[in-house]
């Protein structure tokens, strides 16, 4: 396992492109991280390429709303690719079948501009889910019932957030992706449209060739994220290396978020079979 190193403007010259995770990197839910912030923003100041990537069940635009009301400055980032806008393209594939939205009425935005048919989970073509009803307080479970009738009639899910939790504050909600997981051991029907997945990787590179103009060298362009099983795993599979940033959701699996525990982490790596190209606490310049 690498080293934790202690800035990240050792690692910048080596990449043209970041494709770099939100919630968790650059805020938590309810704050921005200044420091995080002021790093891309000096990356991009040196002719680097940034792309937010992020699981939101959100079309990107609606998602840089939430983060303009955190703070966020715009001159972070390049451009947006979320599950959201993923969820859109497979949504639009699939004309004439109607749906069941399984997920908060934040999350609506997702269906915003499609000719969509909705329906009772009892008769639709397939369900979307972006979340929970009410993450504050439901867990997976509190769905059984539902995906048992799901599972009845062989339903299609489409889950618009592939994460299984996420920072809320000091506090870890339950996200769509562990709905998902659930439906999907019980024997379900699932495809994710985030990450760790490729299709939103491809969206996110393209993205950034469109912008920079160039096509991107495979080898350097960098990851950046909090999440063993999307970031880690995501960006090591898409073929490009991987910034681990350990002060996210994984911080208390390691010990601390100031204080990281190195065989821990290696053993963390180890089990999910990926080890990260570079490793830091928080994202700082």
């Amino acid at each position: 396992m690498p080293p934790l190193t202690p800035h990240f403007s050792a690692l910048a010259p080596n990449y043209d492109v970041f494709l770099c995770d939100v919630w968790g990197v650059v805020h938590n839910g309810e704050v921005s991280f200044p420091d995080a912030c002021d790093a891309l923003m000096r990356v991009r100041a040196t002719g680097k390429t940034v792309i937010f990537i992020t699981n939101a069940p959100r079309p990107g635009e609606a998602v840089i709303r939430q983060i303009d009301h955190l703070h966020v400055p715009r001159e972070a980032y390049d451009g947006i690719v979320s599950s959201g806008d993923v969820t859109r393209n497979v949504i639009a594939t699939r004309k004439g079948q109607s749906l069941c939205h399984i997920g908060p009425p934040r999350d609506k935005p997702i269906f915003t501009g499609l000719n969509v048919t909705f329906a009772p989970l009892e008769s639709a073509d397939y369900v979307v889910c972006s979340g929970l009803d009410e993450d504050d307080s439901e867990t997976p479970e509190d769905y059984r019932a539902r995906l048992e009738i799901m599972l009845k009639r062989k339903t299609f899910m489409l889950c618009g957030n592939p994460d299984l939790v996420v920072e809320r504050g000091n506090r870890l909600v339950y996200c769509a992706g562990a709905i998902a997981d659930l439906y999907a051991t019980m024997g379900g029907e699932v495809l994710y449209a985030g990450k760790p997945y490729r299709p939103i990787y491809e969206m996110a590179l393209a993205k950034a060739e469109a912008i920079s103009g160039r096509k991107a060298d495979m080898k350097r362009v960098m990851a950046i994220g909090d999440s063993v099983r999307t970031d880690l795993k995501g960006g090591r599979a898409f073929g490009v290396d991987m910034l681990f940033l350990t002060a996210g959701i994984h911080a208390e699996e390691f010990g601390g978020r100031d204080t990281p525990n190195a065989e821990t982490m290696k053993t963390v790596f180890a089990g999910a079979g990926e080890t990260p190209t570079a490793v830091m606490k928080h994202l700082v310049w």
